[in-house]
């Protein structure tokens, strides 16, 4: 296998002969480096959301916000980041993937702090919606430079499990970080991930280099492609994010899905007329990329959605600070030492699919656990769901990310990096609509009792996507062993 396709390989000549791998299970140090950038970026990606949850109440306190424009804040980002991830990561495949990376990079860096210097509404709404369309196309980009930079085998699986904890560990950080921040003052909780960004920034030009001897042929942009996929993204995250607000009717909402499906059908039929298409649809025949995917959205909504009720039911019925918050959640960010020590090991000795369908499982059993919660439970009482969720995160994150984006070849791994991050981002979205719906259609009379039974209604909605999930996984598994023993019975029968 040629070291012009995967730069970190024993004698590539982005390393010198001191940096040569002795092992192909081991990584050098350009090669630590470049993942350590990769893994900055990602986990500045998760901090700044996090960071920025906790301070919305701090945020509408001193600009005196409206609901509907504090909810417009976070439902931005969502917009930008599910409505462009897609077209992001085919850029990346088509444009360079360092090009797009560190480009992108910059204006996250840039939007970040305006948002910091925000005196009004809608300078927060375009700084979030564009720092969203930053990382729809820097996210995609960083996840295929690893996977184009490390071969199939352990030393991917190494670097993904890497990225996948750091980037887990930057949303669980970022909960306390963020509460920390906002005692000094909300703005800086954009104006943290800016220099963030600017050491990344520097580490990345230095570092990050594109596969030497590879040549780019320029292709021309499918614009309809891209013109369809887009709109139609950007309309169903916003149907999506509506179904928060049922309270504001459900015209525009069935609207807004409507023409999502009806531009997602017209980008379809672009796309098997084109010479040279924006996504190659044969992607999708790949079982393991869907269920991945799949699996990876009811695994993100299911997570969310149970982050959210639990921030709601600690700081507005119990009446927990938000640093208090934060801390408790803090034992969800186990998985962030777990994902690059103890899962590498449980993959090399039982594979992706049993993992992830573990993870799932211990997933369910920690919403399962959450649902007789009271109005007086202790945190002792609550410990063993954080605690599980988090382990069952180790488990199911990283190798859904490896799934994702193995067998795929290499000038659509930025492709297969969109798909897996809008399912993430989709999800995310889905299950914090789910649960408000059903917590806002639960809530009663508005009593103690009442806010206490609508939380125990949508506790459901995040233990019924998890085990969705685990069944959408498992029924991957059984088609395997089922194509196993077809396969040993074939063998079995002797040549007539």
């Amino acid at each position: 296998m040629s070291n012009r396709r995967f730069p970190f390989t024993e004698g590539d000549p982005i390393l010198s002969n001191s940096q040569t791998l002795p092992r192909a299970d081991r990584m050098g140090g350009r090669a630590w480096g470049v993942l350590v950038v990769l893994c900055g970026a990602i986990f500045l990606e998760g901090i700044d959301v996090a960071m920025l949850n906790v301070a919305l109440p701090s945020i509408r306190a001193e600009l005196g916000l409206s609901t509907a424009t504090l909810s417009g804040v976070v439902s931005a980002y969502v917009l930008g980041y599910g409505g462009f991830m897609l077209l992001g990561g085919r850029a990346a495949d088509m444009y360079g993937r360092r090009r797009m990376f560190l480009a992108w990079l910059v204006v996250f860096l840039v939007f970040s702090g305006l948002g910091g210097f925000a005196t009004e509404g809608w300078m927060l709404l375009l700084a979030r919606f564009v720092t969203g369309v930053a990382a729809a196309f820097m996210t995609p980009a960083g996840l295929s430079i690893i996977t184009t930079s490390f071969e199939e085998g352990p030393k991917r699986n190494k670097a993904l499990l890497f990225y996948a904890g750091t980037g887990a560990g930057g949303f669980s950080l970022g909960l306390v970080i963020g509460g920390l921040l906002t005692r000094i003052d909300w703005r800086w909780v954009f104006f943290t991930p800016v220099i963030l960004s600017a050491v990344i920034l520097l580490a990345a030009l230095w570092l990050i280099k594109e596969p030497a001897g590879e040549e780019r042929v320029p292709r021309r942009l499918d614009f309809p492609g891209a013109l369809t996929v887009t709109v139609a993204m950007l309309l169903i995250a916003y149907a999506v994010v509506r179904l928060e607000h049922p309270g504001q009717g459900w015209g525009w909402t069935l609207a807004s899905f409507a023409g999502g499906v009806a531009a997602l059908a017209a980008f379809v039929a672009v796309e098997r007329r084109s010479p040279a298409p924006l996504v190659r649809l044969g992607i999708l025949k790949s079982g393991p990329l869907v269920r991945a995917n799949v699996s990876a959205l009811l695994f993100a909504g299911s997570f969310f959605g149970f982050q959210f009720l639990v921030t709601l039911y600690l700081q507005e019925l119990r009446g927990w600070s938000t640093l208090e918050t934060s801390l408790a959640l803090l034992a969800v960010g186990i998985d962030a030492i777990l994902a690059p020590t103890l899962t590498p090991r449980l993959v090399a000795r039982f594979g992706n699919t049993r993992l992830i369908f573990g993870g799932l499982v211990l997933a369910a059993v920690a919403y399962a656990l959450f649902l007789p919660l009271g109005l007086d439970w202790t945190y002792a009482a609550m410990f063993p769901s954080m605690i599980i969720l988090g382990l069952g995160f180790a488990l199911a994150y990283g190798p859904l990310t490896i799934v994702a984006t193995d067998g795929i070849a290499e000038d659509e791994q930025g492709l297969a990096g969109g798909l897996l991050y809008t399912a993430f981002q989709f999800g995310a979205a889905l299950g914090l609509s789910a649960v408000t719906a059903v917590n806002v259609a639960a809530l009663g009379d508005g009593s103690r009792e009442a806010a206490l039974g609508g939380f125990r209604a949508a506790l459901v909605v995040p233990l019924v996507m998890a085990v969705l999930a685990a069944i959408v996984i498992a029924s991957g598994r059984q088609r395997v062993s089922a194509k196993e023993a077809r396969l040993a019975s074939e063998e079995a029968i002797p040549a007539s």
